[in-house]
């Protein structure tokens, strides 16, 4: 592959070359969520609350591994389109090697902290119990989390999306296959539960990080990892986490988001808990293909940011948006036309239903206007600019959502908190576009 094709290729054909195979694997992923939480709500209803409430948890690994990955990823791609290989690889290796050193703390610090988290949204000793036994074993696989999407920012970084396609593909089958089987014991295995899907996620996780590192090893790419790369780069920590600290803030404030609604929601029924939660469980659906469209420009976008290429950069964004436009209108109709069939998934309580097919309704008045937030941020941390992209964030998850739920559910009732997530997305989308347009200097 020509290492200049991110500069020279038309760019729409090129986002979506690079997008597909990022799409695919986030549909796939998000299938993996769908079926995960399918699998655990037959166990029961306490079980899978118990997933609602560790999901915040889980979430914030992930975001620490992947906004840190964004971070590897945007200074990977620029010091390519610089035509600086040698500080590329440096990227890539002093990345791994704190990606790990950050797993390594959150599986300790998480695993330490469950129980008492837990208590803080709930005393139903059965629904915590439940949720400390998954999470126990599901974090315990942090590190392995956090350095197989480190690798996986690595080679997006550098164009081969297919192989990291491969890759997620790989651990999200092994994860659904396993989920049944492992859960109730099927064949010659015992039945372990709500156990069961913490190791099946566990070994999915094991199973994409043993791709990545044999695909590593056979396939040729601009960068490479070398010991000499290991020692202290003041210089280069500081650009890495210069994206990575707001891109990781940027993911984890989601789950500040879900824990203080569900203590405002908590104050009428557990029951909006669940719906809570299986809304998050189902936008993964929708945002992650977005995001999908989003990482594959990010190489691009940064790639041709760094070449000095600013007219392109301004096309980059507008075939994106368009892109993520798309996905969000599509997301918006299957809301509104099948939201009992899709609560219905989840659950078999009936009023529980009624109340989340309500919710979606109301939450999908904003999936079309949020494309503009979505773009905008991740943009922003492709060229560079972490600090502004969190900008966006805290609107989207804190400084707007969490007063107007607030504020509105105190009119409303719980149906106030729903009408908050349309009412941010608008706001926020405003505010986005005027960041975006501001720190990224693009010529009119």
């Amino acid at each position: 592959m020509n290492d200049t094709f991110m500069k020279e290729k038309p760019v729409l054909p090129l986002i979506a070359s690079m997008a597909l195979p990022m799409v695919i694997s986030m549909l796939v992923n998000s299938l993996y969520n769908i079926v995960d939480s399918f699998f655990v709500a037959q166990i029961s209803e306490d079980a899978m609350t118990a997933l609602s409430l560790v999901y915040p948890l889980q979430n914030l690994i992930n975001a620490v591994a992947i906004g840190f990955g964004v971070g590897i990823n945007a200074q990977i791609a620029f010091q390519l389109g610089a035509d600086n290989k040698d500080r590329a690889s440096a990227a890539a290796t002093r990345g791994l090697l704190l990606a790990a050193i950050h797993g390594l703390i959150l599986s300790l610090v998480c695993v330490a902290a469950i129980r008492w988290f837990l208590g803080m949204f709930t005393a139903d000793q059965t629904v915590i119990n439940l949720g400390v036994r998954y999470s126990v074993i599901a974090f315990s696989f942090s590190v392995v989390i956090s350095v197989g999407l480190a690798f996986e920012k690595i080679f997006q970084a550098v164009g081969r999306m297919k192989l990291t396609m491969l890759s997620m593909l790989s651990g999200c089958v092994a994860n659904i296959l396993l989920d049944p089987v492992l859960i109730f014991g099927l064949g010659p295995f015992p039945e372990l539960g709500i156990e069961g899907a913490a190791i099946a996620t566990g070994a999915g996780q094991v199973l994409t990080l043993a791709v990545y590192l044999t695909v590593y090893r056979k396939v040729p790419i601009p960068v490479r990892i070398s010991r000499r790369h290991l020692s202290a780069d003041r210089q280069m920590d500081a650009k890495l986490y210069s994206v990575g600290i707001p891109a990781a803030l940027n993911l984890a404030l989601p789950s500040v988001m879900i824990s203080a609604l569900n203590t405002i929601l908590a104050a009428w029924s557990q029951s909006y808990i669940v719906i809570l939660g299986v809304y998050y469980k189902l936008q993964t659906f929708l945002y992650l293909p977005a995001s999908g469209i989003v990482q594959g420009m990010r190489p691009v976008i940064g790639y041709n940011y760094g070449a000095g290429e600013r007219t392109r950069v301004q096309k980059i964004y507008r075939v994106t948006l368009t892109m993520c436009a798309v996905i969000m209108v599509a997301g918006t109709l299957i809301c509104l036309t099948v939201p009992h069939l899709l609560i219905g998934l989840f659950t078999d309580n009936s009023n529980t239903v009624q109340a989340g097919a309500a919710a979606l309704r109301i939450i999908s008045a904003g999936f079309i206007v949020s494309s503009v937030s979505v773009t905008s941020s991740g943009a922003l941390e492709g060229i560079g600019k972490g600090f502004p992209s969190l900008i966006i964030s805290l609107c989207r998850y804190i400084v707007v959502i969490l007063p107007a739920a607030f504020i509105l559910s105190r009119l409303m009732g719980p149906s106030g908190v729903w009408h908050a997530f349309w009412a941010t997305e608008l706001i926020t989308a405003v505010v986005s576009f005027a960041v975006y347009r501001k720190t990224a200097a693009l010529p009119d």
